[in-house]
Protein backbone atom coordinates (compact mmCIF):
# COMPACT_ATOMS: atom_id res chain seq x y z
CA UNK A 1 0.00 0.00 0.00
CA UNK A 2 3.16 2.74 0.89
CA UNK A 3 5.10 0.99 -2.07
CA UNK A 4 2.13 2.02 -4.02
CA UNK A 5 2.12 5.73 -3.01
CA UNK A 6 5.88 6.00 -3.15
CA UNK A 7 5.86 4.81 -6.74
CA UNK A 8 3.18 6.50 -8.02
CA UNK A 9 4.18 9.57 -6.25
CA UNK A 10 7.78 9.48 -8.07
CA UNK A 11 6.58 8.79 -11.33
CA UNK A 12 4.65 11.85 -10.88
CA UNK A 13 7.93 13.56 -10.15
CA UNK A 14 9.65 12.01 -13.28
CA UNK A 15 6.74 13.30 -15.32
CA UNK A 16 7.11 16.76 -14.10
CA UNK A 17 10.91 16.66 -14.65
CA UNK A 18 10.77 15.53 -18.04
CA UNK A 19 8.72 18.43 -19.01
CA UNK A 20 10.35 20.78 -17.40
CA UNK A 21 13.30 19.35 -19.89
CA UNK A 22 10.60 19.36 -22.89
CA UNK A 23 9.78 22.95 -21.90
CA UNK A 24 13.15 24.15 -21.64
CA UNK A 25 14.19 22.30 -25.37
CA UNK A 26 11.95 24.96 -26.69
CA UNK A 27 14.17 27.70 -24.91
CA UNK A 28 16.66 28.62 -28.43
CA UNK A 29 19.86 29.20 -27.43
CA UNK A 30 21.46 30.59 -30.48
CA UNK A 31 21.79 27.46 -32.09
CA UNK A 32 19.21 25.26 -34.44
CA UNK A 33 17.50 22.48 -32.91
CA UNK A 34 14.28 21.08 -34.14
CA UNK A 35 12.98 21.01 -30.69
CA UNK A 36 12.15 24.72 -31.07
CA UNK A 37 9.82 23.88 -33.27
CA UNK A 38 8.02 21.11 -31.06
CA UNK A 39 5.09 23.92 -30.30
CA UNK A 40 4.47 25.15 -33.68
CA UNK A 41 0.71 23.82 -34.90
CA UNK A 42 0.15 23.94 -39.16
CA UNK A 43 -3.43 24.04 -40.31
CA UNK A 44 -3.52 20.76 -42.05
CA UNK A 45 -6.76 20.46 -43.64
CA UNK A 46 -8.81 22.15 -40.95
CA UNK A 47 -6.79 19.97 -37.74
CA UNK A 48 -4.06 21.56 -36.31
CA UNK A 49 -1.15 19.37 -36.40
CA UNK A 50 2.23 19.61 -35.13
CA UNK A 51 4.89 20.65 -37.65
CA UNK A 52 7.06 17.67 -37.28
CA UNK A 53 4.42 15.60 -38.54
CA UNK A 54 3.97 17.41 -42.02
CA UNK A 55 7.15 17.82 -42.74
CA UNK A 56 10.69 16.62 -42.28
CA UNK A 57 12.98 19.08 -39.98
CA UNK A 58 16.95 18.91 -40.19
CA UNK A 59 19.80 20.97 -38.84
CA UNK A 60 22.23 21.58 -41.89
CA UNK A 61 24.42 24.43 -40.53
CA UNK A 62 24.65 25.04 -36.79
CA UNK A 63 21.98 27.67 -37.13
CA UNK A 64 20.04 26.98 -39.26
CA UNK A 65 16.98 24.58 -39.41
CA UNK A 66 15.75 23.62 -43.07
CA UNK A 67 12.03 22.32 -43.03
CA UNK A 68 10.92 19.99 -45.68
CA UNK A 69 7.35 19.93 -45.71
CA UNK A 70 5.98 16.47 -47.41
CA UNK A 71 3.34 18.03 -49.32
CA UNK A 72 4.52 21.61 -51.44
CA UNK A 73 1.02 22.50 -50.94
CA UNK A 74 1.23 23.29 -47.34
CA UNK A 75 4.31 25.39 -47.42
CA UNK A 76 2.46 28.99 -47.09
CA UNK A 77 0.20 27.53 -44.07
CA UNK A 78 4.35 26.22 -42.75
CA UNK A 79 5.12 29.84 -42.67
CA UNK A 80 2.30 31.18 -41.58
CA UNK A 81 2.18 28.76 -38.10
CA UNK A 82 6.32 29.87 -37.52
CA UNK A 83 5.29 33.63 -37.81
CA UNK A 84 2.08 33.02 -35.69
CA UNK A 85 3.89 31.20 -32.77
CA UNK A 86 5.77 34.39 -32.27
CA UNK A 87 9.65 32.00 -31.82
CA UNK A 88 11.24 35.45 -33.31
CA UNK A 89 12.15 33.49 -36.39
CA UNK A 90 11.29 34.92 -39.86
CA UNK A 91 10.93 31.87 -42.31
CA UNK A 92 12.50 32.18 -45.79
CA UNK A 93 10.62 29.90 -48.59
CA UNK A 94 12.22 28.68 -52.03
CA UNK A 95 8.87 27.13 -52.80
CA UNK A 96 10.40 23.80 -51.91
CA UNK A 97 11.72 24.11 -48.75
CA UNK A 98 11.71 26.45 -45.21
CA UNK A 99 15.23 27.57 -44.11
CA UNK A 100 14.80 29.92 -40.76
CA UNK A 101 17.87 31.33 -40.14
CA UNK A 102 18.94 31.40 -35.84
CA UNK A 103 19.88 35.03 -35.00
CA UNK A 104 22.77 35.74 -32.58
CA UNK A 105 21.52 36.22 -28.84
CA UNK A 106 22.16 39.05 -27.43
CA UNK A 107 23.18 39.74 -24.07
CA UNK A 108 19.77 40.81 -22.78
CA UNK A 109 17.90 38.60 -24.46
CA UNK A 110 20.23 35.78 -22.78
CA UNK A 111 19.53 37.27 -19.76
CA UNK A 112 16.05 37.31 -20.28
CA UNK A 113 16.24 33.59 -21.21
CA UNK A 114 17.91 32.94 -17.74
CA UNK A 115 15.33 34.49 -16.31
CA UNK A 116 12.53 31.80 -17.94
CA UNK A 117 14.13 29.18 -17.16
CA UNK A 118 14.59 29.93 -13.29
CA UNK A 119 10.59 30.89 -13.35
CA UNK A 120 10.01 27.60 -14.96
CA UNK A 121 12.47 25.30 -12.88
CA UNK A 122 10.85 27.39 -9.69
CA UNK A 123 7.49 26.34 -11.05
CA UNK A 124 8.63 22.54 -11.44
CA UNK A 125 10.22 22.39 -7.94
CA UNK A 126 6.51 23.74 -6.41
CA UNK A 127 4.61 20.71 -8.47
CA UNK A 128 6.96 18.60 -6.64
CA UNK A 129 6.02 19.98 -3.91
CA UNK A 130 2.84 19.59 -4.34
CA UNK A 131 3.28 15.52 -5.38
CA UNK A 132 5.28 15.58 -1.56
CA UNK A 133 2.15 16.80 0.24
CA UNK A 134 -0.30 14.89 -2.05
CA UNK A 135 1.59 11.73 -0.82
CA UNK A 136 1.66 12.85 3.30
CA UNK A 137 -1.64 13.40 3.33
CA UNK A 138 -2.70 9.98 1.63
CA UNK A 139 -0.45 8.61 4.08
CA UNK A 140 -1.64 10.90 7.19
CA UNK A 141 -5.18 8.96 6.09
CA UNK A 142 -4.23 5.88 6.03
CA UNK A 143 -2.54 5.82 9.71
CA UNK A 144 -5.73 7.70 10.66
CA UNK A 145 -7.79 4.97 9.46
CA UNK A 146 -5.52 3.03 11.76
CA UNK A 147 -4.61 0.78 8.79
CA UNK A 148 -0.78 1.69 9.09
CA UNK A 149 1.25 2.29 12.19
CA UNK A 150 2.93 5.82 13.11
CA UNK A 151 5.53 4.47 12.21
CA UNK A 152 5.24 3.66 9.50
CA UNK A 153 3.73 6.85 8.51
CA UNK A 154 6.70 9.03 9.32
CA UNK A 155 9.04 6.14 7.18
CA UNK A 156 6.81 6.70 4.70
CA UNK A 157 7.03 10.24 5.41
CA UNK A 158 10.59 10.28 4.98
CA UNK A 159 11.05 8.12 1.97
CA UNK A 160 8.57 10.72 0.40
CA UNK A 161 10.67 13.62 1.51
CA UNK A 162 13.63 11.61 0.22
CA UNK A 163 12.31 11.45 -3.17
CA UNK A 164 11.35 15.01 -3.00
CA UNK A 165 15.03 15.69 -2.56
CA UNK A 166 16.39 13.84 -5.64
CA UNK A 167 14.09 15.35 -8.55
CA UNK A 168 14.38 18.71 -6.73
CA UNK A 169 18.32 18.08 -7.14
CA UNK A 170 17.83 16.95 -10.78
CA UNK A 171 15.54 19.90 -11.72
CA UNK A 172 18.42 22.64 -10.31
CA UNK A 173 20.64 20.24 -12.31
CA UNK A 174 18.45 20.90 -15.70
CA UNK A 175 18.12 24.64 -14.88
CA UNK A 176 22.17 24.90 -14.13
CA UNK A 177 22.42 23.45 -17.58
CA UNK A 178 20.24 25.20 -19.90
CA UNK A 179 21.14 28.59 -18.15
CA UNK A 180 25.01 27.36 -19.10
CA UNK A 181 23.88 26.82 -22.35
CA UNK A 182 21.84 30.15 -22.96
CA UNK A 183 24.95 31.66 -21.79
CA UNK A 184 27.60 30.71 -24.21
CA UNK A 185 28.62 33.34 -26.37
Amino acid sequence: MLDNILKDKEEHMQKTVSALKKELASLRAGRATPALLDKVMVDYYGTPTPLKQVANISVPEARMLLIQPWEKSIIHDIEKAIMKADLGLSPNSDGVAIRLTIPQLTQDRRKELVKQVSKTAEESKVAIRNIRREANDEVKKLEKAKEITEDESKKCQSDVQKLVDKYIKNIDKVKEDKEKDLMEV
